[in-house]
């Protein structure tokens, strides 16, 4: 026990717990502790929007594998930070968010930036706490990290701004890490036999095999059974993409051959995936879920075993030190796919092949204004192979997931399931501070551009040199698509006139470039990697869209009173 202030235990617990950065805007509720991050070991990045310095923390934790903290002013300043850390719930990144109270003294007399900030993240954080004293908020702020890491996912400690006053004996603890299982031993034998049995296993692996570092292991499992893998929705980095086993993602705009391998399926282990409804909906017409085939669920959070799909064998557990054990389990055995492995792998190269194929006979237009299936291929081609890429929501972010493939881990951070636009400009900022050595790249649209390009003053400022690929096409693509299929091309809301994002990049300090043609595609993000600047690459592209995202999701529209009958579908 050591005689400091408040402030002096909470930034002593933070630098304990080996917090290096913390992003958000400065404000008066936390300034005291503020003070002396500096001399603790700790960098405070100033961010244009708070949203923002939050979704920094998420790319920075999917990144490291660490805690990423985000602060702000009490009231408005927090929250500003609701849209991303939902994001990061959806996610599972262990964001810590630090949420500074008006004074306790003046709680519920409506005093200037006041609000309850506890229901707020009530729904979107795994764990809360409001600091009742100042004596434990050295304890309280050491549970938050320990709760964020452990549940996998955002945590929310409050505390009123005069308890970063006053003095007590405080006791600054090391991290505590909480260690998960390899799994039950019933849930063990069940699956060993399930995949012993099995004539055609998949391998459908997920963020808990990147979370967990298990990549190795899943590896190791897949050659063992000869099993295709293909990765769930948006976690293209689960699996090395140069593997022979490696068959794509599945969900939106995803791998035929992944989905046409994973219909022949008898049994889907399924490591580190909560299955979720949106990631396994049919695409291209193909109704691709084998509703036959018996599951294995591996995953880290009990909630999501049997959640979405039904699964005959659930294990709570690491999917990294899962895939170990059944290894160890399967090595000594004899498993029935190994009689129908050649012919399997001969499926596998054939599916591959001919999405390959396909992938190029619509990726090869040479008209401008560039489609945009021509600009992703023409960014995937130049893609140094160490890249951080974070996508956001919308149809030519969404299509890039057909060209998104990494051979290493924690290379790929898109919106995820709560889908917020803005998402990854800010994100590919975190990412880049986490790693440095690597190139980071933001697929932005046009629209949701507008909700982050002030942060490209952020990037000039704190030298932060990420670069931002941004789709010109004058449109709000996925709603318009909705317009164009549901309510008879009436276009409400959904065109745009963009001013020039290259030369708003210049004005701000950074580097501006128009990318007109398909051949400059290439030279421009390998120049603008290279370049110790923020850019901005503005890629003009035609109108063309993909797929909608979901046709279940409207329906065509009846309307009842005569004065808007021509809007019926009817």
């Amino acid at each position: 026990m050591v005689r400091m202030t408040a402030s002096e235990a909470f930034v002593e617990t933070l630098a304990a717990q080996g917090v290096t950065d913390v992003f958000g805007i400065v404000g008066s509720a936390f300034m005291e502790a503020l003070d002396i991050f500096e001399p603790a070991g700790i960098r405070f990045w100033p961010v244009a929007h708070e949203q923002n310095a939050a979704h920094m923390a998420d790319g920075y934790s999917r990144v490291s594998n660490r805690h990423g903290v985000c602060i702000g002013q009490n009231g408005p300043g927090i929250t500003n930070f609701v849209t991303a850390i939902a994001a990061a719930f959806w996610a599972h990144s262990p964001v810590v968010a630090i949420t500074p109270q008006a004074g306790s003294m003046g709680e519920g007399l409506g005093g200037f930036q006041e609000t309850d900030q506890m229901p707020i993240f009530s729904k979107i954080t795994k764990y809360q706490v409001e600091v009742k004293r100042f004596e434990r908020i050295a304890e309280l702020t050491h549970r938050s990290f320990t709760l964020a890491m452990a549940e996998r996912g955002p945590v929310q400690i409050n505390i009123p701004r005069d308890f970063f006053y006053g003095e007590a004996d405080f006791d600054i603890r090391e991290p505590l890490v909480i260690e998960r299982s390899s799994g039950g031993s019933a849930g063990l034998a069940a699956a060993t036999q399930l995949l012993a049995e099995a004539r055609f296993p998949v391998l459908m692996v997920g963020g808990g095999v990147v979370m967990g570092g298990g990549q190795s292991e899943a590896v190791a499992l897949a050659e063992l059974l000869g099993a295709p893998v293909i990765c769930s929705y948006l976690h293209n980095d689960a699996f090395p993409a140069g593997h022979e086993l490696a068959c794509g993602p599945i969900g939106y705009q995803g791998s035929k051959a992944a989905m046409r391998l994973v219909a022949q399926a008898d049994v889907i282990l399924a490591l580190g995936t909560r299955l979720g409804p949106f990631g396994t909906l049919p695409q291209y017409g193909i109704e691709y879920w084998p509703e036959d085939a018996r599951i294995i669920q591996v995953d880290a959070d009990h909630r999501m075993l049997g959640l979405v799909k039904p699964a005959e064998v659930a294990i709570n557990g690491d999917a990294g030190a899962v895939a170990a054990e059944l290894v160890r389990r399967l090595e000594g055995l004899d498993p029935a796919c190994a009689a129908t492995r050649d012919d399997r792998m001969a499926r596998v190269r054939a599916e591959k092949e001919a999405w390959r194929r396909e992938l190029d006979s619509i990726s090869s237009s040479q008209e401008v204004p560039m489609a945009p299936r021509t600009a992703l291929r023409e960014l995937e081609l130049a893609m140094p192979a160490n890249s951080m890429v974070t996508t956001d929501i919308g149809n030519i972010c969404s299509v890039a997931n057909s060209y998104l493939s990494f051979d290493r881990p924690n290379s790929m951070f898109a919106a995820m399931m709560f889908g917020n636009c803005g998402y990854a400009f800010p994100t590919a900022m975190g990412a880049k501070v986490a790693a440095p050595e690597r190139p980071a790249i933001a697929y932005v649209g046009d629209g949701a551009w507008g909700m982050s390009l002030a942060e490209v003053m952020t990037c000039v400022r704190e030298n932060i040199p990420v670069v931002a690929c941004v789709f010109n096409n004058g449109q709000w693509g996925a709603e318009k698509r909705n317009q164009i299929d549901f309510y008879d091309d009436r276009y409400v809301a959904t065109m745009l006139e963009n001013p020039s994002f290259a030369g708003i990049a210049r004005a701000m300090g950074a580097e501006g470039v128009v990318v007109e043609k398909p051949a400059e595609v290439g030279d421009a993000l390998r120049a603008a990697v290279e370049s110790e600047r923020p850019t901005v690459l503005e890629i003009q592209v035609s109108r063309e869209l993909g797929e909608p995202f979901r046709r279940d999701a409207l329906q065509k529209p009846v309307r009842l009173l005569e004065k808007y009958a021509k809007y019926s579908s009817e």
